[in-house]
């Protein structure tokens, strides 16, 4: 199932498949490690949503909501 990072609820993790974005932001991103095929687990949301921290690539990184928007996901299924 696919969905943005700013729908993700904390504890999911997922396979990035496509990040939108132009000039500056894309950039910013991708020169974070937010690139297709990295994995993300969602660690931890401010109270009003924004901003979001994530682990991608061993380190953790806190994005706006603006910038989750931008970043399409496989959510990966866990296991019962």
């Amino acid at each position: 199932m696919l969905k943005t990072l700013d729908d993700f609820k904390i504890g999911e993790t997922g396979l990035i498949k496509k990040v939108d974005g132009e000039g500056r932001i894309r950039r910013r991103l991708f020169d974070m490690g937010v690139t297709p095929g990295a994995t993300v687990y969602l660690r931890k949301k401010a109270p009003l949503g924004d901003p979001l921290e994530v682990t991608i690539r061993g380190y953790e990184l806190t994005l706006r909501k603006s910038e989750a928007k931008l970043v399409t996901l496989e959510v990966e299924e866990t296991k019962k």
